[in-house]
């Protein structure tokens, strides 16, 4: 599995984070692991350690999301798509080797396979603005 692929995983994921609050995140991780049959242990790690790494960070990355939106609009006012896109995003950027403009271009793509037709530019405005800092 490659990395986009991967990140996909870690997306789809995270999404359905942001909708249902689950208490137990590790069994949360390996149910979604099980059932969507991801045998790749690479794939296996990099979502754990992207998921779990978010849930850590979440307070400063829901702070850099908000800081960089544009004057009136407020965080509740996203997309729970867009919001796992950009938290996903923001993670790799900040936490991890990954290159910033094979994060935004992945980013940039999720948010054209599963937002709106605005998505892509919202989620490349913010990105971009947070790696101008």
């Amino acid at each position: 599995m490659n990395r986009s692929a991967m990140r996909e995983q870690a997306f789809k994921l995270i999404y359905s984070l942001e909708i249902q609050n689950e208490n137990d995140l590790e069994e949360t991780i390996d149910l979604y692991i099980e059932t969507n049959d991801l045998e790749d242990k690479n794939a296996q790690k990099y979502i754990k350690e992207i998921v779990t790494g978010i849930k850590e960070k979440d307070e400063e990355i829901i702070k850099l999301i908000s800081k960089n939106l544009k004057e009136n609009w407020k965080i509740e006012r996203i997309s729970k798509i867009n919001l796992a896109i950009l938290k996903l995003a923001i993670y790799e950027i900040k936490y991890t080797e990954t290159p910033f403009k094979v994060v935004i271009n992945e980013a940039v793509e999720l948010a054209k396979s599963y937002g709106e037709d605005s998505s892509k530019n919202f989620v490349n405005g913010v990105l971009a603005s947070i790696v101008k800092e």
